[in-house]
Parts: C-alpha cells; sequence; structure tokens
C-alpha cells in the first residue's frame, strides 16, 4: 500500500466523502454472496479479503469459467494487482457497464472501497438476467427494456401541446417596467 500522508483541507473532505458512503450491511452482503459462489471463507475485513484480487477472480470463474486466464496467487505487489485488472477485464466481457467497475487503486490502497462493492452489486445485477446463473441474487434486478409504440396520429397530437417542463408564463409580460434611465445617444 502507498504511504500516504494524512489528508488536510479538501483532501480530508473528500476522503471523508467516500468513507461516509460505505455500508457495512451492503458489505457483509456482498462478501457472503461472493463467499457463497467462489467457494472461499470470508477470513477478514471485506478489503483485505478482497486485496489481492485471488478470491474476486475465483468468483468470476465459477461464474463464467475460464474467463480469467491466469490467477497469481503469491508475488509482489504488482503481480497481485495484476488480478484485480484481469477481474475488470472479466467483468466488462461479463456485461457489466464502464460505470459500475472501479480503479485497481481504489481497491489495492484501500482508496474507494463503496465503489468496489456497488461493482460487486453490478456483476450480481448483471448475473441475474444470464440464463445459466444458478446462484442467489445480490441486488436488485436490472430493469427490462420497455419499448414504445406510437401511432402517427398519437405522434401528431403531441406536437402541438406544451409540456408542464417548459414552465408557465401566464401573465408574464414586461409591460409598464422601466428599470433606471433610459439610453441616451
Amino acid at each position: 500500500m502507498a504511504n500516504r500522508g494524512q489528508g488536510y483541507g479538501m483532501s480530508a473532505k473528500v476522503a471523508a466523502k467516500i468513507a461516509g458512503k460505505r455500508d457495512a450491511e451492503k458489505e457483509q452482503e456482498a462478501a457472503e454472496w461472493i463467499s457463497l459462489i467462489s467457494g472461499i471463507p470470508i477470513t477478514d475485513s471485506f478489503e483485505d479479503w478482497l486485496r489481492n484480487g485471488v478470491v474476486l477472480c475465483k468468483m468470476m470463474n465459477v461464474i463464467t469459467p475460464g474467463s480469467i486466464k491466469k490467477i497469481t496467487e503469491s508475488g509482489g505487489d504488482f503481480k497481485m494487482m495484476e488480478n484485480i485488472t484481469n477481474f475488470q477485464t472479466a467483468i466488462k466481457k461479463f456485461g457489466v457497464p464502464e460505470i459500475d467497475c472501479f480503479q485497481t487503486v481504489d481497491l489495492w490502497e484501500k482508496r474507494n472501497i463503496a465503489l468496489v462493492q456497488q461493482c460487486i452489486f453490478a456483476v450480481g445485477r448483471v448475473a441475474q438476467n444470464k440464463p445459466d446463473f444458478k446462484w442467489p441474487a445480490l441486488g436488485p434486478k436490472m430493469s427490462d427494456v420497455n419499448k414504445r409504440e406510437f401511432t402517427e396520429e398519437q405522434l401528431r397530437a403531441g406536437e402541438g401541446m406544451i409540456g408542464l417542463q417548459a414552465g408557465q408564463n401566464k401573465g408574464a409580460t414586461q409591460a409598464g417596467q422601466s428599470f433606471g434611465q433610459t439610453r441616451h445617444m
């Protein structure tokens, strides 16, 4: 882990805001879900248990066999960080949107564990839509497509209508207003 000094000023406020987003119940729920799928018991705190990426890689290999070819279980820091990168690549191929993915340093340096937890819930959300997924669900189900079809008559009827988002301007004229002096040229 990088040796970062104590944050002051704005950096301390940002760190406190990120730390405030953590939810212990959701972290526990995510950890139990990962443990159930991967078969690896929870041995440490959420971030320490996932830090080297081995547990995450093994979980992805159970969900989608062969998605991560090489899992490094020992070695230097960069080898362990490679596990996290491999996990991120696998979940993107699995269908997790880029916006839900965390960066390697968020987990490795324990900088944004709330985002790591959000990413795991995103994996659970995407997994629910896969037909061969046989484990319990994690988090809410992803919404289905709700495409609507309108007739030409319905579309034309909507063209003449001013929506409520346009606001209301009844009686809003500038008649009778005079601010300041008139312009002299």
